[in-house]
C-alpha cells in the first residue's frame, strides 16, 4: 500500500520557530460540510466516459462490490515463495501477521511540498513502487504511484525510467504533455522485452534475480550487436535478445505538474483525486473488466472475461507489464487485450486546488474519497501539528 500527497503551494511559505511549514494566512477558513453519505446499498453507476474532472464524489461504492479483507491464515498454511495476483487461486496468500513498519518521505519544490507513505501489510511481498520527484525539470513535478502485481519488477521499473521517458517524448514535441506521457507508457513495455530488459528487470527483482541481472551487465555490453536492429541507445545483444517482456505487471498513475497546468495519467486502478475548495474530485477511473469499453476491446483482441477476470487470471484491463496478454500481432498496442494506453486528464490549476493524493487501490477500497480530502484539508487549513508523512501513515494504520 502506498499514498502520495502533494501540496500546491500558491502563497508565501513561512517556517514556524519550531521549524514547521505554515501559510501565511491569517484567519484559515473552517473546514467543509460534507454531504451525508449515501447508504451502501445504494449503487455508484459505472461511468460510461471519462468522469469531468469537476463532478464530486458524495457517496461511495457500494459495500456489495468492495472486495472483502482477505483471509489471514495461519502461518502454517502459507505455500513457499511471493504472493501473486495472476489468479483467483493465489489470491489468498497472505502472512499471518501484518508488516505494520512503514516507510516515510517527503520533499518539497518550487511550488509543491508533498509527503508520502508506504507499508507492506498483509501481502507476503512488498510490490508497490512511487516516484517524487518535484523538480523534475526547472518548471515540472513529477509523482507516480505503481502498484505491482505477480512480482515487483515492473512496478520499479515504472519509478525508475517513466519519468525519463516523459521528458525524452515531450522534448520531441515541446508544450504537447499529454502526448508525451502516452508515448511513454507505451515505451516502457518495449524497453522491457529483449535482453537489457530482462537484465534491467531481474536487477530489480529479488536477491537471486538481481545477482543474475548484474552479471549479466558485466558480460554483455549495450550494444544493438548483429540482430539487424536499429540500435535506439537502449538494446543490447544477449542471451536473452528474444525475451518477449515479463509476466508480471503493474498499475502507474502519475500527476504532473507544470506552471498552472496539472496533467494526470492513469493506467490500471490506482487513483488520482484533488482537493477543490475542499471537496473531492476524481482525475481517474478504474480500468476493469465490468466497463464496456474495456471488454469490447479485450473480445476484439480475442481474450474473454470470467468471474470479473481478463482471461480468468487478471481484474485489470490496463496495466505496464503482462507482457503475455498483449501477443496479438495484428492489433496496435492499444487493441491488445491488456492495454498500457492511459487515460489522460489535463486540469488548470487555480487558487482553488489545494492539493492531490495519489494511493494505490487498497486505499480507495477502504476509504470514501470526501473523507481522504476532508481530514488533509482540516490538518493543511487548520492545524499544523501532523506532517504529509505522519497523516499518510495514519491512513495506512486504519487499514489493518
Amino acid at each position: 500500500m502506498r499514498l502520495i500527497s502533494a501540496k500546491l503551494l500558491r502563497r508565501k511559505i513561512e517556517k514556524r520557530q519550531d521549524g514547521q511549514i505554515r501559510k501565511s494566512s491569517p484567519n484559515p477558513p473552517p473546514p467543509p460540510r460534507l454531504p451525508p453519505p449515501l447508504p451502501h446499498s445504494a449503487a455508484r453507476p459505472p461511468p460510461s466516459k471519462y468522469t469531468p474532472a469537476t463532478r464530486l464524489l458524495s457517496s461511495p461504492p457500494p459495500r456489495s462490490s468492495r472486495p472483502p479483507h482477505p483471509p489471514r491464515p495461519p502461518s502454517a498454511a502459507l505455500p513457499a515463495g511471493g504472493s501473486s495476483e495472476r489468479g483467483a487461486a493465489t489470491m489468498g496468500v497472505h502472512l499471518s501477521t501484518p508488516k505494520t513498519e512503514k516507510c516515510f518521505e517527503d520533499g518539497e519544490g518550487g511550488r509543491v511540498r508533498y509527503g508520502l507513505a508506504s507499508m507492506q501489510g498483509w501481502r507476503t511481498t512488498m510490490e508497490d513502487a512511487h516516484a517524487a520527484l518535484p523538480e523534475l525539470d526547472e518548471h515540472t513535478s513529477f509523482f507516480g504511484v505503481f502498484d505491482g502485481h505477480g512480482g515487483k519488477s515492473v512496478s520499479k521499473f515504472c519509478a525508475k525510467y517513466l519519468h525519463v521517458q516523459v521528458l525524452t517524448y515531450e522534448a520531441k514535441s515541446p508544450g504537447d504533455l499529454a502526448t508525451a506521457v502516452k508515448k511513454a507508457y507505451f515505451r516502457i513495455d518495449e524497453m522491457m522485452k529483449g535482453h537489457r530488459g530482462w537484465r534491467e528487470l531481474n536487477e530489480l527483482g529479488d536477491k537471486g534475480q538481481k545477482f543474475a541481472g548484474m552479471l549479466e551487465g558485466m558480460i554483455w555490453s549495450p550494444k544493438g550487436g548483429d540482430s539487424g536492429r536499429p540500435w535506439d541507445g537502449w538494446s543490447e545483444e544477449g542471451p536473452h535478445s528474444d525475451f518477449e517482456g515479463p509476466t508480471c505487471g503493474s498499475t502507474a498513475c502519475v500527476a504532473i505538474i507544470r506552471n498552472d497546468q496539472l496533467v494526470v495519467a492513469n493506467a490500471g486502478d490506482s487513483r488520482c483525486v484533488i482537493s477543490r475548495k475542499g471537496q473531492a474530485h476524481d482525475l481517474s477511473r478504474d480500468h476493469k473488466p465490468d466497463l464496456a469499453t474495456e471488454r469490447e476491446r479485450i473480445k476484439e483482441a480475442g481474450g474473454f472475461v470470467v468471474a470479473g477476470r481478463v482471461n480468468g487470471s487478471l481484474n485489470l484491463t490496463r496495466a505496464i507489464g503482462d507482457m503475455e496478454l498483449k501477443t496479438n500481432e495484428h492489433l496496435p498496442a492499444d487493441r491488445q487485450i491488456v492495454s498500457a494506453e492511459p487515460e489522460v486528464k489535463t486540469v488548470q490549476l487555480s487558487d482553488d486546488d489545494e492539493f492531490i493524493v495519489l494511493a494505490c487501490d487498497g486505499i480507495w477500497y477502504d476509504f470514501f474519497f470526501a473523507v481522504i480530502i476532508y481530514i488533509f484539508y482540516f490538518d493543511f487549513r487548520v492545524q499544523t501539528h501532523l506532517t504529509i508523512p505522519n497523516m499518510l501513515g495514519f491512513f495506512l494504520m486504519l487499514m489493518i
